[in-house]
């Protein structure tokens, strides 16, 4: 499988520090759409969207703002980062995708996920205390759909029967479908067992403490038969970048520390986030990845050796930061990130086919 770099992104509208206002949720969808205007333009390989539903994040629906940007760019892979299923019907969910689909084929994917944070449960009148048993029977009624155009659905616990019933607008192709974990061992072992592709959300520790989990995840589902040559095993890592490395690391202290104080309020596993604690994460061995372009795309090129990782998404920005900065981020990022690290990967691949050659 070739290695991709993608970009994610939840619209953040934290305030900034500059105004000590947030950008309104308008203006932050609209700069959105620039922004993955500009990673298409880039020749970046993906764009994600996640969905929340609280003050400080814009997007509710990323599968409108993808649709937008799918009729404005040409080559970019558009996902969702992620869709919340057990909050949603997994027929509208392809249903959506499908009609994306039509402006951008074979361009499109939905990312799956409980969703980290759970304001939708009782927003649509679910109960939290169903939260891992709505996410496996809508995830494996939502593969179905992608599967077959006729929906034949014995129905469960969260889903009604179907029967015999089309599901349309239909894709050319199946639309890929990966499942989001932030490292749980039953969602990994489960994720391999169905040969659905996994997307690990690292963002705290070190990242290298990832790769028992992965090699777990491999084994399990070569151990039940599935091809891992269409399993591939992406990561997605909070970010930031300016063509001054220090500079870089001391303006995303800022943004970072305020939303990692403010989920720090929500969830007792988390603390706030001291300066100290900041430096060691954008170090060599931390899970933030923050520097100009030779920092970052060496610190990738590590996680992406170390842990095999087939995609790596690099979330700019965790906080709202000026969308010209961000701008200029995403141009960093797709002029001399990416770049570096393709390179690099495939003068590794050259090597191995020249080795393999030489044995022959």
């Amino acid at each position: 499988m070739s290695i991709e770099l993608g970009i994610s992104s939840f619209g953040e509208t934290t305030p900034l520090k500059t105004t000590g206002k947030a950008i309104s949720h308008d203006q932050r969808i609209q700069d959105l759409l620039d922004e993955i205007i500009l990673a298409d333009e880039l020749k970046i390989d993906a764009f994600a969207i996640g969905e929340h539903h609280r003050k400080d994040f814009a997007v509710s629906a990323p599968e409108i703002v993808l649709a937008a940007a799918a009729a404005k760019t040409k080559h970019i892979h558009l996902s969702s980062a992620t869709t919340n299923l057990p909050t949603i019907d997994p027929i509208r969910v392809y249903e959506q995708y499908a009609t994306i689909d039509a402006f951008a084929p074979g361009r499109v994917e939905i990312m799956a996920g409980r969703g980290s944070f759970t304001e939708a449960f009782d927003l649509f009148g679910y109960n939290i205390e169903n939260y891992d048993d709505l996410f496996i029977e809508k995830l494996l009624m939502l593969l179905e759909i992608d599967k077959h155009e006729i929906l034949d659905w014995k129905g469960g616990k969260f889903t009604p029967k179907v029967d015999h019933k089309g599901i349309y607008p239909r894709t050319q192709k199946p639309i890929p479908i990966s499942v989001a974990s932030g490292g749980s061992i039953n969602s990994t072992i489960r994720t391999a067992e169905l040969g659905v592709p996994i997307v690990y959300a690292i963002i705290g520790g070190n990242p290298l403490d990832f790769k028992p989990m992965i090699t777990l995840y491999r084994e399990v589902a070569k151990k039940v038969g599935h091809d891992l040559s269409k399993m591939p095993v992406s990561a997605h890592s909070w970010g930031w970048l300016n063509q001054d490395k220090d500079r870089a690391i001391k303006e995303y202290f800022y943004p970072t520390k305020l939303l990692v104080d403010q989920i720090s309020k929500e969830r007792p596993h988390w603390t706030g986030m001291t300066y100290d604690q900041y430096l060691e994460s954008v170090g060599e061995n931390g899970a933030i990845f923050v520097g100009d372009s030779e920092t970052v795309a060496n610190k990738i090129i590590k996680a992406m050796e170390e842990l095999g990782l087939n995609r790596f998404y690099l979330h700019l920005p965790i906080a709202s930061m000026p969308h010209e900065e961000v701008m200029n981020a995403i141009k960093i990022y797709g002029e001399e990130v990416v770049p570096k690290v393709k390179e690099h990967f495939k003068k590794k691949e050259d090597k191995k086919r020249l080795n393999v050659k030489w044995k022959d």
